[in-house]
């Protein structure tokens, strides 16, 4: 600690302060125009100037050290002479209407605060104003060079988009296409606009709506990072968000989604009252009606055909409170384990294989880990356009000089930054993981004092994996022996050495073992239970982590503990006896309604026709149920074709809760604003499905908070998260009581499997799909940075001036030889389907090799993939789909 007084306080501050970071601490308010927290200082502007007792000239508050002894004094005359002087100048040349439009800007209010507002003296100028970009406006002629714009594009978000052009008095601040801020490689991040002091750089919905009056922080509802952000509302409106600066997860940033994707919520198409569909069309009817039909069919199919003919699907984007209810209702009410959610589809390989492997099905440690790592492995994760915080984070610790291998079949953002891009063949994941773990064992790499403690069974995998040679995967895989070489030896030799993975791993036939393979890396290295380490998945939805963990899975209870085992302690907290029969998954309960043993579904927050694999077995199966149930915001795909009854949900924003990302923090969602008309959040929707099937005394809550405080009497591990506990940061699972501090990192000193955990040999079995004569390319399928899944939220915002539709990506060498142009819609034909889209012609993929994206009903890419799955959780196979290109 460091004793220094400033404006007369004498206190003790953190050693490698700046006077600028003691002050605040302090309430102490020193002017700054180039300074943003999560930039480095640059002291250009020196409008942060202080006197320091003993030194002649005037300290720069921002980067001066705070040294043991100083006196300070913030306020001094000089000080104030000379940031007086220095936004005098200012005012010589900035437009006096920019104040009056924006009077809250940091530089219009030190204008007022030095009674300088009325020197301005300049003039807008129209060739300075780019409104190209749907989201952003710029007006150059606000300009002060400060360049924060500038170094928030490099330091954060790693785009490089600002260049600084000329120098003198034609210095200009310009994008990097030399045109438009459209045409440039921006993301649409908004951290230019968030860090801009002046309103150069500016939201347009903030033009367009005026100042917020009100901010509310909440969570953000697309991916599983669980970026915070403050939510700026004018008469009950949503004019702007800005990121958290506090967040811990995303340190102060956010995604084009997260900032600007947010007009979903007053889409024309929203729908807010109940409906249901009589002779072929939708009727409009009470909240009354509606859950009395939806009552009285229900009671109809359980008695005629028992209550296993129905199934509950919970939902990613809805909250833990939400789902932990969906599923209990699903048991308590109805009487069926036929509970699951989307996590089925995408990230259930994941925690079947780390619970097998370790003993928790979740990630073993933060996102703070990537900043203490020295070797980063990505696979099947395109970080930074379906994570871009996460991304971001990565990018910019490569540039601090760590090492990044890359696994994955696109010529991804991140690959250009990579030690070793591993370019594999679709399908092959295992036969990889296999052959690195050869060159690890054979080059006598591995961590031979954390093998002897923490790990057993090396003798038989390492006769497992001795007939895995670089040579023999390189065939396999489409990829050079020596850089699986160079790839291993990085991983095992430069550490700690992180491990992130994605889709590109769990959605195959193979994915549960695609992980368990990871997790064998990870073993044998010693890349387990330290910081800067782990096998961390990005998961892909906002609440996939959670919405699984609180119970909906069949076999799973809240917690993800078994249900056999643990089946009498939740039926003493409920006071309701839970079923015996094995429930359905959601493929389970598709193949049953299509053979006539599933009669109903409740799909709360899910398309399951737009998203599921394999769309015509899907409608199949929908088309043979009885009732249908929807509870979304829009009528989506699955409600259009089969749906009988729709119930109106609210918004993330609509709601209170708490959502679950993927480093297993638990944060608040909040209420922002109220639902449109008669929608109602999904929480209440449920408690009011059980109050009309009599069974309303287990349902009966009045907050989202007396629902998670019955989860933590529930769950061991998240006792001590309590709502005023994550009020303002949340707390990472697990956390058994109110004064733990949650935890950061998992299996430390052992696993919940033992003290050791077992190597598993995992045999490569190559896909059914393979390229052939008849469909010679193998299609991948992923997200995009501006789209989200199945488009319910970013298709009704303005991402689609972004990016429209789905394009099918193909390389030069194959659009030449089917004389194919940029942009020219083609049929996709797979043997399950068929697809229109426009092809994008480049170098992201290899020759022989496809890839979409599945966010458009339009293009419908589902109707194309396959029915294959994966033999441990029943994911489908989205990622390797042998297809043809045919010429319209």
């Amino acid at each position: 600690m460091i004793k220094a007084m400033i404006d007369g306080q004498s206190r003790e501050f953190k050693d490698g302060s700046t006077i600028l970071q003691a002050a605040r601490s302090l309430g102490i308010e020193i002017p700054t125009l180039c300074h943003d927290d999560r930039l480095r200082p640059a002291g250009v502007c020196r409008l942060c100037v202080v006197s320091i007792t003993g030194r002649p000239q005037l300290a720069v508050a921002c980067h001066t050290p705070l040294a043991a002894g100083m006196e300070i004094d913030t306020q001094s005359r000089e000080a104030r002479a000379e940031r007086r002087g220095v936004l005098y100048l200012l005012a010589y040349r900035y437009p006096k209407n920019a104040i009056e439009q924006f009077p809250d800007k940091p530089l219009h209010r030190y204008f007022r605060e030095h009674e300088l507002a009325g020197q301005a003296a300049g003039r807008a100028d129209p060739s300075l104003v780019d409104d190209s970009h749907p989201y952003i406006h710029v007006d150059m002629s606000r300009c002060i060079d400060c360049y924060r714009c500038v170094r928030i594009c490099e330091e954060v978000q790693g785009q490089f988009v600002w260049q600084i052009w000329n120098r003198g008095a034609e210095t200009r601040v310009v994008p990097d296409s030399g045109t438009n801020l459209r045409e440039s490689s921006c993301v649409s991040c908004g951290a230019c606009v968030d860090t801009c002091p002046t309103g150069a750089l500016e939201d347009k919905s903030m033009i367009a709506l005026g100042t917020p009056t009100r901010w509310t922080k909440t969570t953000c509802a697309y991916c599983g990072t669980g970026c915070e952000m403050n939510v700026g509302t004018r008469e009950d409106r949503i004019v702007s968000i800005h990121p958290a600066l506090d967040a811990p997860v995303s340190k102060g940033h956010l995604c084009v989604k997260g900032r600007y994707a947010f007009e979903y919520v007053y889409a024309a198409d929203r729908i807010t009252n109940p409906l249901i569909r009589v002779n072929g069309y939708w009727k409009a009817v009470s909240w009354e009606k509606a859950l009395d039909f939806c009552a009285n069919e229900l009671r109809r199919i359980m008695d005629e055909h028992g209550p296993n003919n129905i199934g509950v699907l919970g939902s990613a984007r809805a909250t833990n409170e939400e789902n932990y209810l969906a599923q209990k209702f699903a048991r308590v009410v109805l009487g069926t384990n036929n509970v699951d959610c989307c996590a089925r589809v995408c990230h259930g390989p994941t925690a079947a294989a780390m619970k097998m492997m370790l003993g928790t099905g979740a990630a073993t440690n933060s996102l703070d880990d990537i900043e203490h790592a020295r070797t980063i492995l990505l696979c099947g994760t395109n970080a930074t356009e379906n994570h871009p915080i996460v991304g971001a984070r990565i990018k910019q610790q490569t540039l601090r000089g760590a090492k990044l291998v890359v696994i994955d079949p696109r010529q991804i953002e991140l690959a250009r930054y990579a030690a070793v891009h591993l370019a594999l063949r679709p399908g092959t994941n295992i036969a990889l993981m296999n052959a690195l773990a050869y060159v690890i064992i054979e080059e006598k790499l591995y961590d031979a004092e954390f093998v002897q403690g923490r790990v057993s069974a090396l003798d038989g995998f390492r006769d497992f994996v001795r007939p895995w040679t670089p040579q023999r995967a390189a065939e396999i895989c489409a990829v050079d022996a020596d850089l699986i070489r160079q790839a291993a030896r990085i991983y095992a030799s430069e550490k700690p050495a992180i491990c992130f993975h994605g889709l590109g791993m769990t959605e195959h036939t193979q994915g549960t073992e695609g992980v368990m393979a990871l997790v064998n890396l990870a073993l044998l290295t010693g890349n387990l239970g330290k910081p800067g380490t782990g096998i961390n998945p990005l998961r892909g939805q906002n609440n996939v982590q959670g919405s699984a963990h609180m119970g909906c899975e069949p076999e799973n209870l809240t917690g993800y503990v078994a249900l056999m085992q643990n089946r009498e302690f939740f039926e003493s907290i409920w006071q309701a006896r839970l079923p015996t029969d094995k429930g359905l998954n959601l493929l389970q309960m598709m193949d049953a309604a299509e053979h006539g043993q599933l009669k109903a579904l409740w799909a709360i927050g899910y398309d399951v026709l737009l998203t599921n694999a394999n769309a015509a077995a899907t409608r199949r199966a929908l088309g043979a149920m009885e009732l249908v149930i929807v509870q979304d915001m829009f009528v989506n795909e699955t409600a259009k074709e089969f749906g009988t009854v729709f119930l109106p949900a609210a918004s993330n924003f609509e709601k209170d809760g708490t959502f679950m990302n993927g480093e297993r923090r638990v944060q608040r969602v909040r209420k922002v604003i109220e639902p449109p008309g008669n929608a109602r959040s999904d929480w209440e929707i449920i408690c009011r499905m059980a109050q009309a099937l009599g069974k309303g005394r287990l349902f009966d809550f009045k907050s989202a908070q007396e629902i998670w405080d019955e989860v933590r009497r529930l769950w061991k591990p998240g006792a001590g998260i309590s709502y005023s506990r994550i009020d303002q940061i949340g707390l990472q699972w697990p956390c058994p009581s109110e004064d733990h501090p949650g935890t950061m990192i998992l299996h430390g000193e052992s696993f919940p499997v033992g003290k050791k955990a077992a190597l598993r040999p995992i045999p490569y079995e190559p896909t059914t799909e393979i390229a052939s004569e008849e469909f010679p390319f193998l299609l991948t399928t992923g997200r995009t940075l501006y789209q989200f899944n199945a488009g319910t939220m970013t298709l009704r915002t303005r991402n689609t001036d972004l990016h429209p539709t789905d394009f099918l990506d193909i390389s030069l060498p194959d659009s030449e030889r089917l004389k194919l142009t940029d942009g020219e819609k083609v049929r996709l034909r797979s043997a399950h389907g068929a697809a229109l889209l426009p092809v994008r012609i480049g170098h992201a993929v290899k020759p022989g090799e496809l890839f979409t994206t599945f966010h458009t009903a339009e293009v419908f890419l589902n109707n194309v993939t396959s029915p294959y799955r994966d033999k441990y959780t029943l994911t489908p196979e989205y990622k390797v789909t042998a297809v043809r290109v045919e010429k319209l």
